[in-house]
């Protein structure tokens, strides 16, 4: 009898918190971080701060993250980016979408 080996690739979820300063408030940034975790099938969160500068949580594959990172430090169309601080960190939260926290 021939057994035929199957190897497993192992998907390390990954989080990532980060911090988007500049002119990002009341643009649609947290729509278009939205849209960007969708798409690249991330879960997480985006959330406006008193400080004016916008926090999101990413949760996913580490590859798919960094993609969302570089589509923050673009921005949408009326955005200023000024700076973008990522923390890197194992995935702990159990969350099943992409939520825009008012």
């Amino acid at each position: 009898m021939e057994v035929e080996r199957v190897q497993i690739k192992k998907i390390i979820m990954r989080s990532a918190r980060v911090l988007i300063s500049g002119f990002v408030q009341g643009v649609g940034y947290r729509q278009f971080v939205r849209k960007v975790a969708s798409n690249l099938n991330l879960k997480g969160w985006v959330k406006n701060l008193p400080d004016q500068r916008v926090e999101a949580c990413f949760i996913g594959s580490k590859e798919n993250i960094k993609k969302a990172i570089l589509e923050c430090k673009k921005g949408p169309f009326l955005a200023e980016i000024e700076d973008v601080e990522v923390e890197w960190n194992s995935s702990s939260e159990n969350l099943n979408s992409f939520e825009i926290i008012r």
